[in-house]
């Protein structure tokens, strides 16, 4: 099988030894993935094209499996299925044509498109006109239309060597991976965070990716599978590292301590602070967020200066003035929406009239009550692996309930000022313990006795029982609204 492999438009317009360069590290990243279907892969092109090819006649699953590989490579424009072979005339070519083509125009109208490179005793409008003519006779064409022709027939002719090009893919565009700086991603596992991971690699960026652990084990593992996917699928040819840093404590001393309208900018400084530490231990000097202008509270034009201000490093945010319908069609695009609608929104903190023009000494003055020892904590805990050992883990299954069990007891687990606001419809006697105190708190409890979690809508409660359930406790259960 042999593919042409077109580059990307603004890589034909970079400077001779820029894109040298850039061409470069795309037969370097084509080598490395597509050698795992096939050791025996040869990639070559030096300027326009990039040639593909192998010697094995491989299933139809092994071929397709390795187009979807190099579709999703960034820095290719779009490539061809090719039959290839040496260039003498054009009846040659004609006769070569033919078994190829003919099925496919079978009763449809097309148009031939020649494209020649090198010195030759004829043009390419010569080229399209003779072959062209002999396929519309001998064929069961249904004829000519150069301006709305059902089908495309290409044709390449480069020197002493012709194309038949069979089947046409689109790539990704953008740069080759690799061909730009490194960066560090933070990944909260949804529509936003997995859009901005994959626009970074389209651009040619390879990332770190960082997750700051608000929602206990299930949180972190459907973060772990929705990044994994993401990099198998359009990053594989480099190595990166998956850093998954504990924040539920940082949460709770933000929720017990800083004034309610100020906890959303706090926490995000907070976790800038953190990012600028794991940059700096990576050797990079960025990191990229999912952030868009206005999309929630903390979003604002006022609140994202205050938040920049706790770092030096290049905040890159490739979604800072994209519609969220735009982002969510993205993700299905690229195969991350079947995560993101399961995932969690969980944000870690909930004000009920958060600022939109945060004070920088207000904020300063709500972080002097911090303690900072914390934050160190967290960071000396973190989980760092590489992105290519994380495997699928299993969660286990928490039981719903919606009727109070014997036994049973009810907890609350929302923020106090969300019960202020409403009772627990559930049960007129419950134990309320924030959902930031469950798991330190719950060992303490009777153990012979059962507990259902409440919020209102299971997200937080969920969340917390799976964080019980790995710490060893079975006697929890979600409330089912």
């Amino acid at each position: 099988m042999k593919l042409i492999i077109k580059l990307a438009p603004e890589l034909t317009i970079k400077s001779k030894p820029v894109r040298k360069r850039f061409i470069q590290q795309l037969r370097q990243n084509l080598k490395i993935i597509c050698q795992r279907v096939d050791s025996s892969v040869q990639v070559s092109g030096q300027w326009d094209n990039i040639h593909l090819e192998t010697h094995q006649n491989l299933s139809n699953g092994l071929k397709q499996e390795l187009i979807e590989l190099i579709r999703c490579t960034p820095g290719i424009s779009h490539f061809f299925e090719a039959h290839e072979y040496p260039m003498s005339t054009l009846d040659d070519i004609l006769e070569k044509a033919l078994p190829v083509f003919a099925p496919e125009l079978d009763g449809k109208t097309f148009c031939l498109r020649v494209k020649r490179v090198g010195s030759h005793d004829f043009t390419s409008i010569e080229a399209e006109r003779y072959v062209g003519g002999g396929l519309n006779q001998k064929t069961n064409a249904k004829g000519v239309s150069v301006s709305n022709p059902e089908v495309t027939v290409r044709i390449e002719i480069r020197h002493n060597m012709f194309f038949l090009v069979e089947r046409r893919h689109q790539g990704q565009g953008g740069f080759p991976l690799g061909s730009q700086d490194t960066t560090v991603t933070l990944m909260s596992g949804g529509f936003d965070s997995t859009v901005a991971a994959y626009l970074m690699m389209k651009r040619g960026i390879r990332s770190h990716y960082l997750f700051f652990n608000l929602g206990g084990q299930a949180h972190e593992v459907g973060v772990k599978q929705v990044t994994k996917y993401i990099w198998d699928k359009f990053g594989s040819s480099h190595r990166v590292k998956f850093i998954s840093v504990p924040f539920d404590p940082m949460v709770q001393e933000i929720l017990t301590k800083v004034e309610n309208s100020q906890m959303g900018v706090v926490l995000k400084r907070i976790m800038y602070r953190a990012a600028d530490r794991v940059a700096d231990q990576l050797g990079v000097d960025s990191f990229v967020t999912g952030e868009a202008i206005a999309q929630v509270s903390s979003q604002t034009m006022a609140n994202l200066n205050v938040i920049d201000q706790v770092t030096k490093k290049m905040v890159l945010r490739p979604l800072i003035v994209t519609d969220k319908l735009d982002i969510i069609n993205t993700a299905r695009d690229i195969g991350t929406a079947v995560f993101a609608e399961k995932m969690p929104e969980f944000c870690g903190v909930i004000s009920n009239k958060p600022t939109t023009r945060a004070k920088l000494d207000r904020i300063e003055h709500e972080e002097s009550k911090i303690d900072w020892q914390i934050l160190e904590d967290a960071l000396k805990d973190a989980e760092v692996i590489n992105i290519d050992k994380v495997t699928d883990q299993q969660v286990s299954e928490i039981e719903w309930v919606s009727e109070i069990r014997k036994s049973s007891i009810v907890i609350d687990v929302r923020h106090p000022d969300e019960i202020d606001l409403k009772t627990c419809p559930v049960s007129d006697e419950t134990l309320n313990i924030p959902f930031y105190s469950v798991r330190s708190k719950f060992p303490a409890l009777d153990q012979d006795k059962n507990y259902i979690l409440y919020c209102d809508k299971g997200v937080m409660s969920q969340m917390q029982a799976e964080y019980l359930n790995a710490d060893g406790f079975k006697n929890v259960f979600v409330w089912k609204n």
